[in-house]
């Protein structure tokens, strides 16, 4: 009897134990019984983080965080020890960066795919992190921000408002007739306007410069058309100019007269015919040159002399 309630208690104990693991597996999300391998990040901080929460890849849970631990030998963070379920791919490039659900939801670690051509990570790697803004900052600064948004609507109270609005409103007090005056002829100009009156309203309600603006533009086109038929008529070859620009009669005839102007620019150049020896004889030149010199002596010896004189000159020339 007592070799069987001693038997009954310990098997008693043992399903407990079991029990226990299992209830600590499905609730706590431990995982004694999963296999699997560890992976670490060191952040700067991990806010709420702890021990049994989530480790995700896009929203899918691929493992749990199993311990938390401070690193002050070297560097001042905070290690995040992770087991991630076996078969979950991480690449070594991959990021893991704590979020959460929520304003007020559960936090999480969350690991990017990283890069598809990078090597696998290995148990015990060490991933990069993306630290992520502090709620608790954030919330002092937002806190901070009213606070002085409260301090400024403070500050303007009903004499500070009036010690700003005031010089304005003496200054529009005093000149009120002036403006009122102004209004007036604003309103009136704007009057004369819509109803046509003056250069603006003829402009704008008068139809005249619309006409003069479409007989203009349908002037301009007529001229354009007048203009591309005669360029047609110029590229088709009629009339004197496309007969001069397409014939190449011209340009052939062009050609050989330039050529025999330059022949004979050529024989002037070299003293040939009378032109040439003309223009390069230096003898004929200076025969010239003494020709007109006595010419211009008979002249002068004729002006001295008088009427009877000549007379008598040419007539012992002539023979009589």
């Amino acid at each position: 009897m007592k070799n069987s309630l001693e038997t009954r208690l310990g098997i008693f104990a043992v399903l407990v134990v079991i029990a226990a693991l299992l209830i600590m597996e499905t609730l706590g999300g431990v995982g004694f019984f999963q296999r699997g391998y560890h992976l670490s990040a060191l952040f700067d901080t991990v806010q709420e983080l702890k021990a049994g929460d989530s480790v995700k890849m896009a929203g899918v849970e691929v493992g749990h965080v199993e311990k938390i631990t401070l690193e002050t030998t070297k560097v001042n963070k905070v290690r995040v020890m992770m087991k991630l379920n076996s078969g979950t791919v991480v690449k070594t490039d991959s990021q893991a960066a704590i979020r959460f659900t929520g304003l007020m939801g559960q936090n999480f670690v969350a690991i990017d795919f990283g890069s598809p051509d990078a090597p696998q990570a290995v148990d015990g790697a060490v991933l990069a992190t993306v630290e992520q803004p502090d709620l608790n900052a954030i919330m002092a600064k937002l806190n901070d921000a009213a606070t002085g948004i409260q301090n400024l609507t403070k500050s303007f109270t009903g004499d500070t408002i009036n010690n700003l609005l005031g010089p304005l409103t003496d200054l529009i007090r005093q000149n009120s007739g002036h403006l009122s005056a102004t209004i007036s002829n604003v309103e009136a100009i704007s009057g004369q306007i819509a109803s046509g009156q003056g250069t603006v309203g003829k402009l704008i309600y008068t139809d005249t410069l619309y006409s003069s603006a479409m007989d203009t533009v349908s002037n301009l086109q007529e001229t354009v058309a007048a203009a591309r038929q005669v360029v047609n008529g110029v590229n088709e070859g009629r009339g004197t100019i496309g007969k001069l620009v397409t014939d190449e009669t011209l340009y052939h005839a062009t050609t050989a007269s330039m050529t025999n102007l330059n022949q004979i620019l050529q024989k002037v150049n070299q003293g040939q015919g009378s032109i040439g020896k003309l223009v390069n004889d230096q003898d004929l030149y200076k025969n010239a040159k003494l020709t007109l010199q006595k010419v211009d002596k008979a002249a002068d010896s004729l002006e001295d002399q008088g009427p009877l004189s000549v007379l008598g000159i040419v007539a012992s020339n002539l023979g009589l």
